[in-house]
């Protein structure tokens, strides 16, 4: 089956309903690919990072006035300069270590095997995180410290073992360091500003060769319904998380693995 539009729409479906949410984006896309022969084209590997684009837009659409005042105020209001270095600072591991080992990453750690069962782990850390009783000291994702900017990012390297999830990653290290749910939703949509655009840039860079104008119509798709999914995820999650917390993301996460692991043990 080649890659055409109603590859590319569940593609951007799935990217876009999975980027912000605690379930691992790149674990069900590889996923996607491995069991319903979504990889068949090698345009199809450089479409899914292509597609992350619409994911990121959905953000800066949601925050723009937000982001806009911050930016505007970056050299004049030393909060936002402040905060401005702190997500810098939570940026900086994942570029450093995605650029040294992306070939790694790539080559060795994109297995379905590894997913299933970073997926069933993950669902069990956000069980226990969610039994957890929490007293949050941090109600505003731009007043975190320095501090806890850096611990955040450098746990969102995790999410580099793809299963793990990047959204995961920074909300539960979040919490764990004082944040309440719903600040550590945020910072982790705002981190996932340049983290997603610096790997969408670089893996634009290594496979430009890929495109062609052929390819501007499944784009297109896959952009559209990323960004539409992706407002829809994030306008939902602060709210949902804040009243019913990770339970259920935990059990689609433990659900999907599980069914994965019978998959591959069957030799599918």
């Amino acid at each position: 089956m080649s890659f055409d539009v109603f590859k590319a729409f569940v593609l951007g479906v799935v990217e876009g309903l999975t980027e912000f949410l605690p379930v691992s984006s790149t674990g069900h896309l590889l996923l996607l690919e491995r069991f319903f022969g979504f990889d068949d084209d090698q345009f199809g590997k450089t479409f899914v990072v292509l597609i992350q684009l619409g994911a990121i837009l959905a953000i800066l659409s949601i925050y723009f006035v937000r982001l806009w005042n911050i930016a505007l105020g970056m050299f004049t209001d030393p909060a936002a300069r402040r905060f401005v270095i702190g997500v810098l600072i939570a940026f900086l591991p994942a570029a450093i270590i995605g650029a040294a080992g992306h070939g790694f990453i790539k080559g060795v750690l994109f297995n379905a095997w590894v997913v299933c069962f970073t997926l069933i782990v993950g669902g069990a850390i956000l069980l226990w995180v969610d039994s957890l009783d929490f007293k949050p000291r941090y109600h505003d994702a731009t007043q975190f410290s320095l501090g806890m900017y850096l611990i955040i990012g450098l746990a969102q390297c995790l999410a580099m073992i793809p299963g793990v999830s990047r959204s995961g990653t920074t909300i539960v290290s979040g919490m764990l360091l004082g944040a309440d749910k719903r600040s550590a939703a945020e910072f982790s949509f705002f981190l996932a500003i340049p983290t997603m655009a610096g790997a969408f840039a670089y893996d634009l860079y290594k496979n430009h060769s890929l495109l062609s104008a052929d390819n501007v119509v499944l784009i297109a798709v896959g952009f559209v319904t990323s960004f539409v999914a992706g407002f829809l995820v994030v306008k939902m999650l602060l709210d949902y998380v804040t009243r019913h917390g990770f339970a259920l993301f935990a059990w689609w996460r433990v659900i999907v693995g599980s069914l994965g692991l019978i998959g591959l043990a069957l030799g599918y």
